[in-house]
């Protein structure tokens, strides 16, 4: 039996409104989790309204079936997020989505496991894949992968200033003991990083971060579902919610939004009519970037890393 594990939606209210709900729209929950968004979105939602989910966690894909047949406006989809724009097309829903939400990163029920080796809080395999169905596994990774590779992911995923250190450790060590559990990896990490009183976080938080985005091609598929999310969305009113984690995550949901208000690059001195290039514009920010309240975080402080930005289709 599937263990429940506690979820708790982050910046709920902030990123339902600023999908501008209709009650007889269609909307794409595109990082179904728990379901925590998507029921709040189908609870304004009229009869005709319709909600479409993504995940390619099995688990999350379970609850979803159940809430499929408590709610026939509800279906999910199994599969990466980065497939919205096929996923829609196969449904004949090309630019007819009212609004998106993509909830990036890892959920907290997939930490909270220790059997899918998200954590370094809890002794479990070291998996870290968000599908386990595909894909290879942190540890089959780390069993293999070159040093110089390791630094990268390292330096390039987690802003790691050890990387090289831990590179190094790590590649020493898999030779007598592979890595096999969440509590090796962390106790390496731990025993080669210099301790510091000016650092809060733990010592294997940036390196669990990076294996984790490397493994699940994290941005990769970032990119693909917000350039796939504006070919679904309907113009002139289609809405994209997007809920960060970490400033990676962040940056490329920024610079998406700013690159398709911005329209057309052109080199300076080209002649060319304004008009092409406010026509070549696809989309506007919505408001500022918003983070959580103060009265949120005491609830549940792993929201305290969160930014939301919302954009709408011209």
């Amino acid at each position: 039996m599937t263990q429940e594990f506690a979820h708790v939606s982050v910046l709920l209210n902030e990123t339902v409104a600023g999908l501008d709900i209709k009650p007889d729209g269609i909307y794409i929950d595109g990082t179904f989790g728990r379901g925590g968004h998507s029921r709040f979105i189908l609870s304004q939602l009229g009869e005709n309204g319709r909600l479409i989910a993504i995940d390619r966690d099995p688990e999350a894909i379970a609850v979803g079936e159940a809430l499929k047949l408590e709610d026939p406006r509800f279906d999910i989809v199994h599969g990466p997020f980065s497939g919205i724009a096929e996923y829609m097309e196969n449904k004949e829903l090309t630019e007819q989505i009212d609004g998106v939400l993509l909830d990036l990163g890892v959920s907290s029920p997939q930490l909270d496991d220790a059997s899918r080796g998200f954590s370094f809080l809890r002794d479990g395999p070291l998996d870290m894949r968000m599908d386990p169905t595909s894909g290879i596994s942190a540890a089959k990774w780390l069993a293999t992968a070159d040093y110089d590779d390791i630094v990268w992911v390292l330096k390039v995923f987690g802003e790691e200033k050890f990387a090289r250190k831990i590179a190094r450790a790590i590649v020493f060590d898999r030779d007598g003991t592979p890595f096999e559990t969440t509590s090796q990896l962390a106790g390496l990490i731990c025993r080669v990083v210099p301790k510091s009183k000016k650092e809060t976080k733990h010592p294997a938080t940036r390196s669990f971060q990076a294996i984790r985005i490397y493994i699940n091609s994290e941005l990769e598929e970032i990119e693909r579902a917000l350039a796939g999310a504006l070919k679904c969305l309907k113009p002139g009113s289609g809405r994209l919610s997007v809920i960060s984690f970490h400033s990676l995550e962040d940056r490329l949901v920024k610079q998406f939004i700013r690159k398709q208000a911005r329209g057309k690059e052109v080199p300076y001195g080209l002649p060319i009519m304004q008009e092409e290039i406010d026509k070549s514009r696809t989309m506007k920010a919505v408001g500022k970037m918003l983070k959580p309240s103060e009265a949120e975080l005491e609830l549940n402080p792993r929201a305290r890393s969160s930014v939301l930005r919302v954009a709408e289709k011209l």
